[in-house]
This record gives structure tokens, sequence and C-alpha cells, in this order.
């Protein structure tokens, strides 16, 4: 993500709105989980995914066209790579994520998935030598994985059966598909060849696809009739809040303040999963488990350290 110091120089008023789109940005997805939760309380969770993310690909894929830069030619190749691209962060994500949710609570998605997944994606980056492992962040990736070990303790003993803990593991399958989408997307967005939202649009699509052909042999099982207007409601509102409305205010947001500022407004999206699950479900963390929780934002602070990108 660019720095101030690459950003071009936003008016107050843009600032301003940048900043309440992060803050949107941030509530729509943290709403997502307990939205898709409601869904799959009534249909299959590889038929709620494709649902999603079939329309959300009509929508980016149109919102995509409007707001292309028609100076820049976009190559099919950077298209196919973008699709594939989304095999791994929409399909593969999803599969993980419905899955997890017939089993777990939302809640505990809302909270491993977006904590998580940055501390993934700087693990996997030192790994693959394109990132600078410092002692700091060598530390913070430490502490975040005792913290999930902690939450994942802390959910095999709050529940009846281990139903919850494979939930939570298959949240944090998840967690490792969107750490390695985003890794593929910033190698693809870093040749030029294609605007973010374009290929978000294409990646969609191309998980959206593999979804549709997954929940095939379901949907002659699902009962449309005798679907609630709520579900319907939240189905649509999966589609155009968090699925494209989301994207588009994310990358308005991004090119008017710092990638620091973008960070610590991620950590707004488990604090929002929270009260949606707690709110419109019910549900609950054990004391373990929130302790955990502590510990993992603990680690994600150190490890991402967006205090010091903010005095860069």
């Amino acid at each position: 993500m660019p720095d101030r110091s690459s950003l071009p120089v936003s008016s107050p008023t843009e600032t301003r709105l940048a900043y309440l789109s992060l803050l949107g940005t941030m509530i729509m997805f943290g709403s997502a989980f307990a939205s898709s939760k409601i869904v799959v309380g009534e249909m299959p969770a590889t038929v709620a995914a494709a649902l999603r993310f079939a329309g959300g690909g009509i929508v980016l894929a149109l919102m995509a066209v409007l707001f292309r830069d028609r100076t820049r030619v976009i190559s099919y190749r950077a298209m196919l790579s973008a699709a594939l691209a989304g095999l791994i962060g929409v399909f593969g994500y999803n599969v993980f994520f419905f899955w997890a949710l017939t089993l777990a609570p939302s809640l505990d998605g809302s909270i491993i998935i977006p904590v998580l997944s940055p501390l993934l994606t700087s693990g996997l980056m030192i790994g693959f030598g394109r990132e600078t492992a410092a002692p700091s962040r060598l530390a913070g990736l430490l502490i975040g994985l005792i913290g999930a070990a902690i939450f994942l303790y802390g959910a095999g003993n709050a529940s009846v059966s281990n139903g919850r803990l494979w939930g939570d593991m298959l949240f944090l399958l998840a967690a490792g598909c969107w750490a390695t989408y985003s890794i593929l997307s910033k190698t693809l967005l870093a040749k030029g060849s294609i605007g973010a939202l374009q290929a978000t649009a294409c990646a969609t699509s191309g998980g959206a696809l593999g979804l549709i052909l997954l929940a095939a042999p379901q949907w002659s099982t699902v009962a449309w009739g005798s679907i609630s207007p709520t579900v319907w409601f939240n189905v649509f509102f999966l589609i155009i809040g968090p699925t494209a409305l989301a994207s588009m205010f994310y990358f308005y947001g991004l090119r008017h303040v710092k990638a620091s500022s973008a960070t610590l407004m991620m950590l707004l999206v488990p604090a929002c999963g929270a009260f949606f699950s707690i709110a419109l479900l019910g549900e609950t963390l054990a004391l373990l488990q929130c302790i955990g929780v502590l510990v993992l934002i603990l680690g994600a602070l150190i490890a991402l350290n967006p205090f010091r990108l903010a005095r860069r």
C-alpha cells in the first residue's frame, strides 16, 4: 500500500470522505459474518456462497467498467491472472468460510480472519524472502500464533462438542487462503497492468464460477419458496454491501489516506463483527477466548507496527 509521500495531495473534504469510506468498509466487512450466518441457516453453505459472489461479481464488473481508467489497456493475461487468483481468494476462502459457519459462531470468524490474515500474510512474505524478518515482526508473529492457540483452546473448552473447534480450524484455513490471495494480488497490481477494482472484479467472477459449479448439485434441493424474507434481505445485502460497495469504498480510501491509517482501521473489523454477532445472533465468547483475542491483537500491532509506518 502506498504511504503518504506517494499519495496525491488530498483536500480536507477528500480526506474526511476517505476516512468515512474506510469506516463504512470496516462496518460492512464486520457485518458480513453475522449476515452470512443468518443465510446459511436456511440454505446450504455452498449455495449461499455462490449467490453472494455471483451477484457480487456482476455488480463489481459493472463498477469496474464504469470507473475504469480509460487511458489504460487491460490485457487478457492480467484479467486471467486475477481470475485465477480468485480461485484461492474467493472460491477457496468461501468454501472454508461458509462451511465453518455451519459449525462455529460467526463471532469466532469475525475475530480469527481479520486479525490473523495480515499476520499470516506477513509470515508468508518473510518466508518467501519478500519482507525483512525484523525482530519486532517475528516477535509479533509469535505472539499472534500464541493468541490463536489460546483462542482455539478456549473454543474447544467452550463447546459441548468439537464442532466449534473444527469450525474455527476452517476459519483458520480461510484466513490462510486470504493471506495467499493478498500476496498474489499485490504481485499482480505491482505490474501495473490492471487496476485494483478491475482485478477485484475479475477475481470475484473467477471465484464465483467455481462456487456455482460446486453448488450445482444442491440447487435443486433448496426449498426456494420457504426461504424467509430476512434471509433474502441478507443475501442482497451481502451482494451489494460487503462484496461490492465495500471494495469501492476501500480503494477510494486508500487513494487519500496513509496505509498505516488503513491498517489501524482494519482492527475495527473484529470489533464490528463481534457487535453484530452478539446483537443479532446472541453469540458469546468464553473468557479464555477473550484472552486469546487480546493476545492476537497485540501480536498484530507488534508485527504490522502501523505506528512505525506513520512516523516515516
